[in-house]
């Protein structure tokens, strides 16, 4: 699939997606949506990458939806534009069927594919990011921001309210004060007010945002074995929504039992015996455990 949206480039086993419409500041449209998701199911299938990094083309992160449709631009039924449109969701006695695919929002299909990424996600915000520009960071693992970046849930200011599952991730990484204050006032705010509310890790001078982004995507690719790393990804974020730790428990314990007898897991002991770098063998391509997805999977309906 080629890409007219973003940018997708991997060196040094570290893919680098670029928002890439710098001339309209990165906005979001449905075809980087479906961009976006073809370029995750890509990543997780490729051995070779061992990590992404999200970034922005330009002066901007993604400063939100495209607004060019003006007042149609959120009223799906008058869009002709909408990905995989088939039929409307309104019904002949005008009542909606909110299961209808022409329903869902394009932001949380987007933050549903990253949730399900077996690679770590790693945002390197580096400018503007409003709307849907930060709620899409929101499944991706590690934030780290310039210090030029600037955020903003701004959904209840034009009419709307917080999508792509943001009312789900935000409070779990900010906490529920914070994030109503956020997208109650819709505010624009700074990169220094992002860190101290726990949004993103840390800042960094323009320049050296990148550099850092990459430097940790290859600490993790150089010290960690790719299948126990897509565990501890899907291990983690699922568990924030479990109602007991025996729900931990039941994994956790698979995964020890079955990576416990794995070629990496010998790896990874006799290098550190014989201190040496660990070149751990099994992929995710192939060598996941028979448990693993131990969830199933949710319909939109």
């Amino acid at each position: 699939m080629a890409y007219n949206t973003i940018k997708y480039e991997v060196a040094d086993n570290i893919l680098t997606l670029t928002l890439s419409r710098p001339d309209k500041l990165n906005a979001f449209t449905g075809e980087m949506m479906m961009e976006m998701i073809d370029a995750f199911d890509k990543a997780d299938a490729d051995d070779n990458v061992g990590a992404i990094i999200v970034t922005g083309d330009g002066r901007a992160f993604c400063a939100g939806a495209d607004l060019s449709a003006g007042d149609k631009t959120f009223d799906y039924e008058e869009r002709s534009d909408r990905p995989d449109k088939t039929s409307s969701a309104r019904q002949s006695d005008g009542s909606v069927d909110y299961s209808h695919p022409a329903v869902r929002d394009g932001g949380g299909r987007l933050t549903l594919r990253i949730f399900e990424s077996v690679k770590p996600v790693i945002a390197a915000v580096n400018g503007p990011a409003v709307g849907v520009g930060v709620t899409m960071q929101l499944p991706m693992d590690i934030r780290l921001a310039s210090e030029d970046a600037r955020f903003g849930f701004v959904f209840n200011r034009r009419g709307i309210n917080p999508e792509a599952c943001s009312s789900w991730f935000l409070p779990r990484l900010v906490g529920i004060q914070q994030a109503l204050e956020w997208t109650y006032t819709g505010r624009v705010f700074s990169a220094q007010e992002a860190l101290e509310g726990g949004l993103v890790k840390k800042l960094y001078k323009p320049d050296e945002l990148l550099p850092a982004a990459r430097e940790l995507a290859r600490e993790i690719i150089d010290n960690t074995a790719p299948v126990s790393t897509a565990l501890t990804r899907q291990m983690l974020w699922r568990m924030l929504g479990a109602d007991h730790p025996m729900e931990a428990h039941k994994i956790d314990s698979r995964a020890i039992y079955s990576r416990g007898a794995s070629a990496d897991a010998k790896e990874g002991v006799m290098s550190f015996l014989e201190k040496r770098p660990a070149e751990y063998p099994c992929t995710v391509s192939k060598d996941m455990p028979d448990f693993f997805p131990w969830w199933e999977e949710r319909e939109y309906k």
